[in-house]
């Protein structure tokens, strides 16, 4: 699998016009397949680490759940010469391959809430989304990023199978007084990925977020663009699914701000409201009020080392929205994850 996706990479590479590589099922799926000890023994014989085989390969994952799970009755081992598994086995594999993702960057889980044609359009709608391109009304746009504030931190125990980060983020200098552009360093156990976003004001009723996944020696040397005006933010960011929803809980920790002492974000996407919002949300966490748009939990205002009440470069109008364009790097080769 690896051989074969590397010589579409480097096809890719050789394309003179923007190239868009879909890969049905990627080198993470084959762990739910597989026992963890023989995963574990073969990730060590070929000297891979999860950071570079899950993160730094592909751009977006997208994982579409199974009729499995969700729509039964649509679900069949008739007339398909690769598919055996009886219900209840499908479902165990189809969490078990979404599990083998949790804790990539951007992660999709589409789940089977619409019709099928409906899913269809809200799968294509999130690579059109990542890859900043306007779908206009020709899709339905419901999904919108959310936003809860958390009191407290349950065992280990509580949640169901997690990913850990250790996060960094650095503001840098910008353009302008209403850009703001920013250096994220993200990884596990010494091994990173580095990403470069600036987001500028709203053009046409959306704030544009640029993303560029950057080496490390590139990392570094905008890191000598910081903004001595904003501490350094550090997070454990915690990624898990509960019932199809993909969930990324931030841990604000020292040194910062102690306006973010304890501080706890948990963030989601999702086209759901009222009761239906309410009842997919983790039962283990204690939620206290849902802080979406609100300023005060804009990463860049809590990273200000100014008092708030003196502060010129509090933000009040550039938060994350259902709205946002998100570009995903501007070359001529994107490579994306299992579609």
């Amino acid at each position: 699998m690896i051989q074969i996706e590397n010589t579409y990479f480097e096809l890719g590479k050789s394309s003179v016009k923007n190239c868009l590589i879909i890969c049905d099922r990627g080198a993470m799926d084959a762990s739910a397949y597989i026992c963890k000890d023989k995963w574990e023994r073969l990730m060590a014989a070929n000297n891979w680490n999860a950071i570079e085989l899950r993160d730094n390969r592909y751009n977006q994952i997208i994982h579409m759940v199974s009729a499995a799970n969700g729509a039964e009755d649509f679900y069949s081992v008739e007339e398909h010469a690769c598919r055996s598994e009886d219900v209840a086995l499908a479902q165990e594999l189809d969490y078990k391959s979404a599990a083998a993702w949790v804790g990539h960057p951007y992660f999709d889980v589409i789940d089977n809430s619409t019709d099928f044609e409906t899913k269809m359009n809200r799968m294509i709608e999130c690579v059109c989304q990542k890859l900043g391109i306007d779908t206009g009304d020709r899709l339905l746009r419901t999904s919108r990023k959310l936003k809860y504030l958390v009191s407290s931190l349950p065992l280990d125990s509580c949640f169901p199978e997690f990913q850990d980060f250790e996060v960094v983020h650095h503001y840098l200098q910008s353009a302008g007084p209403k850009v703001q552009a920013r250096l994220r360093k993200r990884g596990q156990q010494g091994h990173w990925t580095y990403i470069h976003t600036i987001r500028r004001p709203h053009v046409h009723s959306q704030s544009v977020e640029v993303k560029t996944q950057l080496n490390h020696r590139d990392y570094m040397n905008l890191l000598a663009q910081s903004d001595d005006a904003h501490f350094t933010i550090y997070k454990k960011r915690r990624c898990f699914l509960v019932n199809n929803q993909y969930f990324q809980l931030d841990i604000y920790k020292e040194p910062s701000h102690p306006r973010c002492k304890g501080l706890m974000l948990l963030e989601t996407y999702s086209s759901l409201d009222g009761d239906c919002l309410r009842n997919c949300l983790p039962k283990f966490l204690d939620i206290v009020e849902e802080v979406t748009g609100n300023p005060n939990y804009s990463m860049f205002n809590l990273s200000l080392k100014e008092d708030w009440s003196k502060s010129r470069k509090f933000c009040f109008s550039l938060h994350d929205t259902k709205d946002d364009a998100v570009v995903t790097n501007g070359c001529a080769k994107i490579i994306n994850g299992k579609a």
